[in-house]
């Protein structure tokens, strides 16, 4: 049986550009928080800011993590990300290859 902190999860994050999303999985890498990042340019995002709506082009990045991970991986994004308010957002991994799950595992022991 896999203990939660076992367990693969997708982190997504916004980035204003593209060399922002590349420092933050750098260094995510770096540290041993993530296994995996794919980089979605030219998303177009729409919010409510401060009462207003608002419209601009991000980056998404989409994270491979364990849970294990995630309390550190949300500390150094929160910490690092130009945002006031910057999208952190994990989301289970319920199925996959298991020989892919265990790459993310071991990618980040």
């Amino acid at each position: 049986m896999k203990s939660k902190s076992d367990s693969s999860v997708v982190v997504l994050v916004t980035a204003p550009t593209m060399n922002i999303a590349r420092k933050l999985t750098r260094a995510a890498f770096k540290a041993r928080l993530i296994a995996c990042s794919n980089l979605l340019p030219k998303i177009e995002s729409h919010y409510v800011w401060k009462g207003k709506v608002e419209s601009v082009t991000e980056v998404l990045i989409m994270m491979k993590t364990t849970t294990g991970k995630v309390a550190a991986l949300q500390e150094f994004v929160l910490k690092a990300h130009p945002y006031d308010t910057a999208e952190f957002v994990v989301l289970p991994i319920t199925s996959g290859s298991k020989k892919y799950l265990d790459w993310i595992k071991a990618s980040v022991a």
